[in-house]
C-alpha cells in the first residue's frame, strides 16, 4: 500500500511539475511579438545628500522578439530593433535555460566568474542569460516563474555592467545590481527595474545610487516589424556563428575575462560587425571557416587566452 501510494504521489508531483513548465515556456514565447517600446528611466535615491541625480532617460522604439532556436529544455530569444522603418539593428539576446546550474557572476568592468550552482537551487527554474549586440555575455540570474490570478512573473536580482545607456558617459560606479522583474500580460510585457548603482572596489560595495526602470513592450501588428524579419533571414547564419564561437569558449566553466581594446585601439563589438559584413561580401559558405576566423579574433581580446581550448 505503501508503495502505491508513493507511486501515485511522484506521478502527481511529475503532472504538477510538467503544467508548471508548460505555463513557463508560454510566459517565455509571450514575449515574442512586434512591438512599440518605451524605455524610460529615473534616478530615485542616493545616500549622499550631495550627490547630484542625474537626468531622467527616456527614448522608445520598434522592436522584434522571436524565438530563434528552441529546444526541450532551452529557448532562445532574439531582439532586433528598427529604426526609422528602414533600418534594422541586431540588439541583443536572451537565453531561457531551465534548471540551469553553471551560471556566469559578473564581476566588474569586463570580467565574470564561473558560478555553480546546486541542482536542489535550480529545481523548477529558469535562468535567463542576456548578451550583447556582440553576443557578448551581459548577465544571468536565475528564477522561478509564478503564474496566479492570470498574471505571469519573473523576478530576479543579480549584478550586471553598466546599462548602454550610461557606460560610455560614467565611470562614478562599477557594478548595475539589477532587481528585474518581467510581467507578461496579453498586450505585451512589462521589464520592471529596481536598480542599485554600485561603487565595487577592494574595500567592497558601496552604494551610489538607486533608480527605477520601466521597459514597457506593447504588441503591434506583426506586419509592421517585416524588414526585421527580411533582416535576419540574410543575416542569421553569420550570427549563429558567432553565437556558437562565444558558446564554445562560455561551456568551458571559466568565466569570462575580456580586454575592452587591443593594444593598437581596435574594439570588439566593431571589429565582429566588420568580420560579420566581410563574410558577407567574400560570399564565405562554410560555416567552419567562419567559425575559425572568429575564434581567432575572440583570442585578441580574451584576457589568459591560454586557458582556453580550441574547438
Amino acid at each position: 500500500m505503501k508503495k502505491l501510494f508513493l507511486a501515485i504521489l511522484l506521478v502527481g508531483l511529475s503532472t504538477m511539475a510538467n503544467a508548471q513548465k508548460s505555463e513557463d515556456l508560454k510566459a517565455i514565447k509571450g514575449q515574442c511579438g512586434c512591438f512599440d517600446v518605451k524605455f524610460s528611466y529615473a534616478e530615485t535615491f542616493a545616500p549622499d545628500k550631495d550627490y547630484k541625480f542625474h537626468d531622467r532617460y527616456k527614448t522608445g522604439g520598434r522592436e522584434l522578439v522571436f524565438v530563434d532556436e528552441e529546444s526541450k529544455d532551452k529557448m532562445v530569444l532574439m531582439h532586433l530593433l528598427i529604426i526609422g522603418d528602414t533600418m534594422v539593428i541586431k540588439h541583443w539576446r536572451e537565453d531561457w535555460v531551465y534548471e540551469n546550474t553553471d551560471l556566469l557572476a559578473f564581476q566588474k568592468g569586463t570580467e565574470w566568474k564561473a558560478n555553480v550552482l546546486p541542482k536542489t537551487q535550480v529545481k523548477g527554474q529558469w535562468t535567463q542569460k542576456v548578451f550583447e549586440v556582440n553576443d557578448m555575455p551581459r548577465y544571468e540570474g536565475t528564477a522561478s516563474w509564478v503564474h496566479k490570478d492570470g498574471k505571469h512573473l519573473w523576478a530576479n536580482i543579480t549584478d550586471a555592467p553598466l546599462p548602454r545607456r550610461e557606460y560610455t558617459k560614467r565611470s562614478d560606479y562599477q557594478v548595475l545590481k539589477r532587481n528585474n522583474r518581467i510581467h507578461v500580460t496579453e498586450k505585451g510585457y512589462l521589464h520592471e527595474q529596481d536598480n542599485d548603482k554600485i561603487i565595487r572596489n577592494s574595500e567592497g560595495d558601496k552604494l551610489l545610487a538607486q533608480e527605477k526602470g520601466l521597459n514597457d513592450y506593447v504588441k503591434i501588428d506583426d506586419a509592421k516589424c517585416k524588414l526585421a524579419t527580411e533582416f535576419w533571414t540574410k543575416n542569421r547564419e553569420y550570427w549563429l556563428d558567432v553565437r556558437t564561437v562565444w558558446g564554445q569558449l562560455l561551456a568551458q566553466n571559466k568565466g569570462l575575462n575580456i580586454k575592452t581594446k587591443t593594444e593598437d585601439g581596435k574594439m570588439l563589438w566593431k571589429e565582429i560587425d566588420e568580420l560579420v559584413e566581410e563574410f558577407k561580401k567574400k560570399g564565405m559558405n562554410d560555416s567552419q571557416k567562419r567559425q575559425v576566423a572568429i575564434r581567432e579574433l575572440l583570442d585578441k581580446y580574451l584576457v589568459n587566452r591560454e586557458s582556453y581550448s580550441m574547438k
